[in-house]
């Protein structure tokens, strides 16, 4: 029996995928949050259909050297990191990394 639980284990949000070409580092504040909605709907104008994944997880987003969030990872290199982007400034991102 957990002392402060009683007993219940608490659900654990299933991960991400590790192998997405497109990740948001950041815990969930709504900063992360909106820079996830932004960079989806530039992938949509793109005409992409890659995954993102929001990676939550401390230890994994030190992994990646960065200390302050959100941040935007385009096929596993940090591209922004501190900021909320436009959709304008995804798409210029993810287009520069992918000529």
């Amino acid at each position: 029996m957990a002392l402060f639980s009683f007993g219940k284990k608490k659900a654990t949000p299933a991960p991400d995928n590790p192998n997405a070409p497109i990740k948001i580092l950041g815990t969930g504040c709504a900063k992360c949050d909106a820079l996830e909605v932004v960079t989806k709907e530039a992938l949509e104008e793109l005409q992409l259909d890659d995954e993102v994944a929001h990676v939550r997880d401390l230890a994994s987003i030190a992994s990646y050297g960065v200390m302050s969030t959100p941040a935007l990872v385009v096929d596993n290199k940090v591209v922004s990191y501190g900021r909320v982007l436009t959709k304008e400034e995804v798409i210029e991102l993810i287009k520069k990394e992918r000529e």
